[in-house]
């Protein structure tokens, strides 16, 4: 590993909010229901009942590939020798990278991750884009070229004297 790959900060977040992990037992379990009632016990599901295939491809997308998909995002910030590296799985094959020579300035900030980019995930809103996964605090970015990124953080003031360090070098 080359110098400049030495990370000096690192955090992976996750999608941890009781109330969204709430909604997705809720519908997973009326999937896994319904489909239990229909395929094992042959009780057509609901008033308008889905075929035993349409059923099938129900609880395969909604039983089972939602709740993996839902565990597996992850957003993964790390701060190196020669940018700020971003990666929100399974959306980027790769890490963005942001080089420090590109950013003009950056800072803690408290923000509404509804009322300013409309929730949590990768958004764009008036304020420019964002990473976010859970919480209302993050490190924002503004670049030279007069664009913003916020990063969402559990960590902002490591993360930002991390980049600090970094930056000096």
């Amino acid at each position: 590993m080359s110098s400049e790959d030495t990370v000096l900060f690192r955090e992976v977040q996750r999608f941890d909010q009781w109330w969204l992990w709430l909604l997705v037992f809720i519908s997973t379990s009326m999937i896994w229901y319904g489909a239990i009632q229909q395929l094992v016990f042959g009780r057509p599901f609901g008033e308008n009942p889905a075929s035993d295939t349409e059923m099938s491809l129900l609880l395969v997308i909604f039983g089972v590939i939602l709740p993996l998909f839902m565990y597996s995002l992850k957003l993964i910030t790390e701060v190196r020798q020669d940018g700020l590296y971003i990666r929100f799985y399974p959306f980027h094959f790769s890490y963005r990278r942001y080089p420090y020579e590109s950013i003009a300035s950056y800072k803690i900030r408290v923000y509404s991750p509804l009322k300013e980019y409309g929730g949590w995930g990768i958004r764009y809103g008036s304020k420019g884009r964002a990473y976010n996964v859970s919480g209302d605090r993050g490190v924002q970015l503004e670049f030279n070229d007069g664009k913003n990124l916020l990063i969402g953080s559990q960590k902002p003031e490591e993360m930002e004297r991390c980049m600090h360090i970094a930056m000096r070098r």
